[in-house]
Parts: structure tokens; sequence; C-alpha cells
């Protein structure tokens, strides 16, 4: 991310952060010895495969940061693991089985590949000794989070997730065939990728995202996991980008009312004139590459 929204989105990652614990601030940015610069990158043996993932801090409270639709730790919250408090948190971000340095294998998506994701996402943070955790999710990650905590409600503390939705409408196909080619996306947003694929895994997953989420449209009420959000326990923070033209505002209110004891919180993000200029073509999804607050 570019260096201003990286300052931008620490400072509103701690806000985020503070908002789940009522009373405690979150320190900001002090001396170097709580924002040390020291990442460990490694892979864990996970389900019978190799999760990457990158590790910073010391903190007692652990926090998984879960990256969206062919994102990965390192392109979607440089910001979050570079500035968040080391001695509040450690910060865990993983790469999904089949995205960033997660591969083998190559990404696929079956119906359940949600669920497999937050299985793996669980299972490496338990595979890593962490007792409980935290998790901030964006996106994809939104969705993994929200079935991570379901689905595992004694392990999960606390939740922050934007950009995500528990079901898919005809509207939802219609803005996801809209980024199904690459080629057409903005290049702030295509060349990191670009740069950590290469242009044919690239376009071909991403070909096979749209697929793979589309299949969700033929279920019952399009639903990815909307029978599972009355499940969430523990407090959780809902977070929507009023531009976002690739997550309409219905789907964060949805979330809302169906997660007990939620908070919502609506986000005025400014647009910049390449971001309008490739509205259907993946320029939103990633918070590194367009927007900023």
């Amino acid at each position: 991310m570019a260096a201003a929204l990286g300052s931008r989105a620490a400072r509103r990652m701690r806000h985020l952060l503070s908002a789940l614990k009522p009373g405690i601030q979150i320190p900001r940015a002090g001396p170097a010895a709580a924002f040390g610069s020291s990442v460990t990158s490694a892979k864990a043996a996970v389900n019978g495969v190799h999760l990457h993932y990158l590790r910073t801090g010391g903190g007692e409270h652990a926090v998984l940061l879960l990256p969206g639709m062919l994102g990965s730790g390192e392109t979607d919250f440089g910001p979050q693991i570079e500035n968040l408090n080391k001695k509040l948190f450690t910060v865990v971000a993983w790469d999904p089985r089949g995205y960033g340095h997660s591969r083998p294998p190559d990404r696929d998506f079956p119906v359940d590949f949600f669920e497999r994701d937050a299985k793996d996402a669980i299972d490496l943070m338990k595979t890593l000794k962490f007792k409980k955790v935290s998790l901030l999710g964006w996106s994809d990650g939104g969705i993994t989070a929200l079935i991570a905590a379901a689905r595992y409600p004694s392990y999960v503390s606390k939740m922050v997730i934007w950009g995500a939705n528990a079901y898919v409408t005809e509207q939802d196909t219609e803005i996801y065939q809209g980024i199904r080619d690459v080629s057409k996306w903005s290049e702030k947003t295509r060349k990191p990728l670009e740069a950590l694929y290469g242009f044919d895994y690239f376009a071909r997953t991403c070909e096979k995202w749209v697929d793979g989420i589309e299949q969700f449209k033929h279920l019952p009420d399009g639903s990815i996991c909307r029978d599972l959000l009355p499940l969430v326990q523990c407090p959780t923070l809902i977070v929507h980008g009023e531009k976002d033209p690739l997550v309409p505002r219905f789907h964060a209110d949805f979330l809302h009312r169906h997660v007990r004891g939620s908070r919502l919180k609506h986000i005025h993000l400014r647009e910049e004139p390449v971001a309008q200029n490739h509205r259907r073509a993946g320029s939103a999804r990633w918070p590194r590459a367009h927007w900023r607050a």
C-alpha cells in the first residue's frame, strides 16, 4: 500500500480494535521497541497443505489477519503488520491455500471453499499454539472469519470484518462478471498481484473465483453462511465502505441484523479518479490500491 494509505489504515485498525474492547484504548504509534519491524515468514503443515504466514509481535492478544480474494498477508495487510503494537498483539497474517505463498496446491473453489478456509485458519492458529484468537477479515477473509467464529465460538475472542457478505444475489453476480477479465483492472490494483502470481495464474484464478462465488447463487437464498450468523457469539464490529462498488450496503446491514450484538460502522471513503474509471474492474476489493480515508 502507499505510505499515506498505510498510516491511515494503521490508525483505523487501532481504532477498530479498540472498539471491540470497551474501556481499553489501543496505544498510538510509540517507541520503536513497541513497533519493531521484525517479521517472521514461515510455513506450517495444516490439513495436508503447507500454509504460509507472517508473524510479528509478542503480545498476549493474538490477532489473525485474513486477506481477500487473491490476496495474501503481505499484499493486503502491510500497514497492520508494520504498525500494530507489538507489545499488545501477536499478529499473524496468513495466505489461504492456493493464494500468496501457500502454493502448491493451486487455488480451487469447491462449494465448501469458505468452510475449508475457516478450518485451515483456525487449525493454523492452533498449530502455532495460540489458545484463543481475534479475527480481522477483509472481503473473502471477512466471510471466512464469520464462518470461523460460528464454527469455533470458544476459540474466537473478537472479530472485525469489512467488505463481507453472507449470500449472493443476481446483482452481485453481475458485479463479479465485471471483474472476471483482469486485463481490464486498473494498473495499480493489477500490478501487485501480477508480481505475486504471474499474469497467467492471476488471470486464471480470478476467473475460477468468479465461477466459485457464483455457485452460491444457486443455493437456497444464495447462502454462503447466512444460516451460521446467529451462531456467532464474539463481540463483532462490521465495517462498510459507503462507496464500495463490489459489496453493496445491504450486505453489511444484513450482517448487522443477524450477528447478535454486533456493531456496524459505515465509513465514507474518498474515491480516486483511477477507481472511478475502473468501477467494475476490481478497483475497490483491496484496501491497498484505490481507497483512502
